[in-house]
């Protein structure tokens, strides 16, 4: 569920490249006054946040190992030990969600866009017409560790990622899903690039068959209208999201 701009958000834009890019304090956790306030604040037990420092990127490799390292064999999962190339390239934002308690890793997923080089599900994938030259982002990597709140994690690091590409400017968010993962984004609202093709093995991902999957953001606030997420994702501030 991603949408372009909230109703206490400003619409403030600032053009970037052919991109629209909202300012960091049009986000509605740094709203300030009646705004604000009219809000529902809900605290969590874990942050969510940017990872820049070698040790954060290696915090997410670490869940990312791990959980795939449970459905895949270890010859496909060797490679995730450590952080990947994208993760340095421009473009490219890696989410880390940390417990307050500890400050153990809890989940990471990792967002690229096309503004600076083609999407890595570009490499197997060719973008329809109609999404080739617009501005998309790559939701990648996610992944949680086992712990009692992973589910919730999970949906606040996809929030997260919504305000961060409503940030970029974004107008297409893509994923690529194996089953039964590809079920968590159709509840979310993502629809099929090509609703015909189903599961396609990419290449890119050793081959797997996934489904390619997309969210419009100017249109998302209205198709999840009716979704139980609704208010907790659109009408609830979550202030351990940090973008910054």
């Amino acid at each position: 569920m991603f949408e372009s701009t909230l109703e206490s958000t400003p619409r403030t834009r600032i053009a970037i490249d052919g991109w629209y890019a909202v300012p960091s304090s049009s986000l509605p956790w740094q709203v300030s006054g009646a705004a604000a306030t009219a809000r529902p604040v809900e605290r969590l037990p874990f942050t969510v946040r940017v990872a820049h420092t070698a040790q954060d990127l290696q915090k997410a490799a670490d869940v990312r190992h791990a959980a795939y390292a449970r459905h895949l064999p270890a010859a496909v999962t060797q490679g995730l030990r450590s952080p990947e190339l994208l993760d340095h390239a421009p473009g490219v934002a890696v989410l880390l969600a940390e417990s307050k308690v500890d400050g153990s890793a809890l989940g990471t997923l990792r967002i690229q866009t096309n503004r600076d080089q083609p999407l890595a599900l570009e490499q197997s994938f060719d973008l329809p017409d109609w999404m080739a030259g617009a501005p998309c982002a790559e939701v990648t990597r996610l992944a949680v560790a086992q712990a009692v709140h992973s589910r919730v994690v999970k949906t606040v690091m996809l929030k997260a990622a919504y305000f961060w590409c409503l940030r970029q400017g974004v107008r297409f968010v893509l994923v690529t899903a194996r089953a039964p993962l590809d079920r968590q984004y159709a509840r979310l609202m993502f629809r099929d690039v090509r609703p015909d093709a189903g599961f396609i093995p990419l290449p890119h991902v050793f081959n797997l068959p996934h489904r390619v999957m997309y969210c419009q953001i100017a249109t998302a606030r209205e198709d999840g209208a009716e979704h139980p997420l609704y208010d907790f994702w659109f009408n609830t501030d979550h202030p351990d999201i940090d973008l910054d």
